[in-house]
């Protein structure tokens, strides 16, 4: 009941009664006449009423479906410390999405963390994903006619799949990561980390580490959840994201913990609606401005060898084809002026703490295509202004840079015609030029094990092959060989080189991504224990010492491997994946 005056004057009680929204409620269009919405191609009555059933059962109103359908694609899940945050801030992404007048539709996408996969079978699968999350994604916006999509991942193959969702479908995008862990407890003069655990298993297995330390560290290298803190494949990724121009400028590396996180993911659901109504798509975006940015960026930070096969995924989704040689000319040209963890013992969330991202965009912006049009519907060159200077002991500038090489290179030459990816960034100076005896293995079991057994000695180079993209099949890391050898004290004495991967974690001498891998008869796959072999990071150099005519004699010998696969995902892959030099895309039909 209400107090109202009647005609008179007097004071009345009348009843106020709130109508149902369907009684003579009939919402106000909130979508523009001249905006390209595609959910009202599938919305409108009488045609679609049907489809305006199936919403209306869960709850969504007419009001709703006036609105941009905004999805939000979450790989969420209990198993992925990068992901374990994500509920939240979907929760916030939602938020902002209804504050700028869209309505939000969530969806799940699979992830799998590279670390619980690491060292095993399990770990074939985790890079084939990257094209299952691309297509899931594709598949749900497209099947729903979504007007945009908000894109919340974390991790290795998450981030790179989710960008060339973005890439191949061309619509409104943003992608809102999760954000890094914290560093765990101090330890051999840095914050540890996840990889800890790794290289403590080689001090361990020496006797350099006691079974008590080893059982405390367990405890204490992963405090919170979070992507892990080093700058790996995930933080490279997440990082890249925003030199690409497809993230909020800042919010790569927001701790997972802080609150700034949430606020962010809000900004970036109100964000999401205004890209529908200026009709800014992604690949206004992501095209050969944005892809030769992300490379610059990731060199400047001396991020993962791995975004020399994500970059060229990526841009083959966006109808841009970029070769190795291209991008070591971009590497070879933007100085190291970022120096994070495993370059040195700065984390990720101390990079932030630094300047993060901005601040070495700042630094690098005369070489970047500083007009490229990022998701703010700004330029970089306007999203850094105002940006301060960054923490020069972590950050330093164009002019005085860790570095004038950038942190990541290529290689070619006889033992890698088509070319390999090495990342000096990682690698004391003393070892960017190593020579040293072959140590074959056909598999990183074998591998590891006889590292663990003390049978890698100082001047190896340990070669592991047959775990390329269709060999392996799924191109797994060597990471454990890399931090065993760390903790077996030969970091500094011995090499590694593979046509597998690494992970960004990784330091070192080490060359992956050899091409053609082992299993396409590349020339990895005719050397012998015993042979010479020069990893020569300046000359952008991979030399077997061995005359071109013993290659080819041995190359006549060689029977190419029965596949280890021939059902499911990974028989699947093994057909359809291209070499590593071509960023491992799928190629369908050639």
């Amino acid at each position: 009941m209400l107090d109202v005056n009647d005609a008179a004057g007097k004071t009345i009680k009348k009843e106020i009664r709130w109508l149902p929204q369907h009684v003579n409620c009939k919402p106000e269009p909130l979508v523009e006449k001249n905006m390209t919405v595609r959910s009202q191609t599938i919305l409108s009555r009488p045609k679609w009423s049907s489809n305006r059933a199936l919403m209306k059962s869960m709850g969504y109103s007419d009001y709703d479906m006036e609105k941009p359908l905004i999805g939000i694609a979450n790989s969420w899940n209990t198993i992925v410390p990068g992901h374990y945050n994500l509920r939240q801030v979907a929760d916030y992404v939602r938020q902002g999405i209804y504050q700028a007048g869209g309505t939000p539709v969530e969806f799940g996408v699979l992830a799998g963390c590279d670390g619980v996969a690491t060292g095993h079978e399990g770990n074939r699968y985790i890079l084939p994903t990257r094209d299952l999350i691309c297509m899931s994604v594709e598949a749900m916006v497209e099947a729903h006619k979504l007007d945009a999509v908000v894109l919340l991942g974390s991790c290795d193959k998450i981030v790179p799949g989710m960008l060339m969702a973005a890439a191949r479908l061309d619509i409104p995008a943003i992608l809102m990561v999760g954000g890094p862990s914290e560093g765990g407890c101090e330890y051999d003069g840095r914050s540890t980390d996840i990889t800890t655990m790794l290289e403590g298993l080689g001090m361990l297995t020496s006797g350099r580490l006691s079974e008590e330390e080893f059982s405390e560290l367990e405890d204490k290298v992963m405090p919170t959840c979070g992507s892990c803190s080093f700058l790996g494949t995930a933080n490279t990724m997440c990082c890249i994201s925003e030199g690409l121009g497809l993230s909020l400028p800042g919010s790569a590396t927001i701790p997972a913990v802080y609150s700034a996180r949430l606020r962010i993911s809000q900004e970036a659901g109100r964000r999401i609606v205004e890209m529908v109504h200026e009709g800014l798509t992604s690949r206004k975006i992501i095209n050969r401005k944005g892809i030769e940015n992300a490379i610059r960026l990731s060199s400047a930070l001396g991020g993962s060898t791995n975004i020399a096969l994500h970059l060229p995924a990526i841009a083959h989704e966006a109808g841009v084809e970029i070769t190795m040689q291209e991008m070591d000319k971009l590497f070879n040209s933007t100085p190291h002026v970022a120096r994070i963890y495993p370059a040195a013992p700065a984390n990720v969330p101390q990079f932030h703490g630094a300047g993060g991202v901005p601040a070495v965009i700042k630094e690098i912006i005369t070489l970047m295509h500083a007009d490229a049009m990022t998701v703010t519907g700004k330029t970089h060159a306007e999203n850094i202004s105002g940006v301060r200077d960054g923490d020069r002991s972590i950050i330093r500038s164009l002019d005085d840079p860790w570095s004038v090489d950038g942190g990541l290179a290529v290689l070619s030459g006889n033992l890698a015609p088509d070319t390999a990816i090495t990342k000096p960034g990682a690698v004391h100076s003393s070892m960017r030029t190593f020579t040293g005896s072959a140590r074959c293995f056909d598999g990183e079991e074998e591998a590891n094990q006889a590292i663990l057994d003390g049978k890698i000695q100082e001047g190896d180079v340990v070669v592991i092959r047959y775990e390329g993209p269709r060999g392996g099949p799924g191109m797994r890391e060597m990471v454990s060989a890399m931090k065993m050898l760390y903790g077996r004290g030969l970091a500094l004495k011995t090499a590694l080189i593979t046509d597998g991967r690494f992970s960004g974690t990784n330091n070192g001498c080490f060359v992956g991504h050899i091409s053609p891998e082992a299993a396409a008869g590349g020339p990895l796959a005719i050397v012998q224990d015993g042979d010479q072999i020069t990893i020569d990071m300046t000359a952008r150099n991979l030399h077997l010492h061995v005359s071109d005519e013993e290659i080819k004699a041995r190359l006549a010998t060689w029977s190419r491997p029965q596949p280890k696969y021939t059902t499911g995902l990974l028989g699947l892959y093994s057909q359809l994946a291209e070499s590593a030099d071509k960023g491992a895309v799928l190629r369908i039909g050639k």
